[in-house]
């Protein structure tokens, strides 16, 4: 069995440093890692779209959620990375820390993040409308839309 790979490429590294600025609330270590217009997609609630704004967005998310996070595993194919994570949290509703995991997809230009599209099953955001990314182009992009 191989070990997961944390390092090694600059995708990842921009990735790890990102995280570093979502941990530490540091907006302009964050906007540094992405394009302008970069977007965010989640399965939980509407995209976020904007360097200034998604920067902003993570340094009041993370505090109120005493979020922290870490790259776990990562898989590079130029200009995309995937990555699996980890996201230390205290959900408000128990008070205690547990660990969430997930999945991002990045793509890059230039090689600053233009596109996150994150994927992970929170048990308190339980909604069937929470199963695919919100604002996202399925069709547009040639995803499935068939049942």
């Amino acid at each position: 069995m191989t070990r997961p790979r944390t390092t090694g490429h600059p995708y990842i590294e921009t990735i790890k440093r990102c995280y570093e600025g979502c941990n530490t609330a540091d907006v302009d270590l964050m906007m540094s890692t992405f394009t302008d217009d970069v977007v965010h997609y989640f399965v939980d609630h509407g995209a976020v779209r904007g360097a200034r704004g998604l920067a902003n967005y993570w340094s009041k998310v993370g505090p109120r959620t005493g979020a922290n996070w870490a790259l776990d595993h990562a898989l590079v194919q130029e200009p995309e990375a995937v990555i699996e994570w980890s996201m230390r949290w205290v959900p408000a509703p128990t008070g205690d820390a547990e660990l969430l995991r997930g999945t991002e997809w990045y793509v890059f230009r230039e090689g600053l993040i233009a596109e996150i599209r994150s994927y992970h099953n929170n048990f308190y955001l339980q909604d069937a409308k929470n199963r695919e990314l919100h604002d996202f182009d399925y069709a547009g992009r040639g995803y499935r839309l068939d049942v």
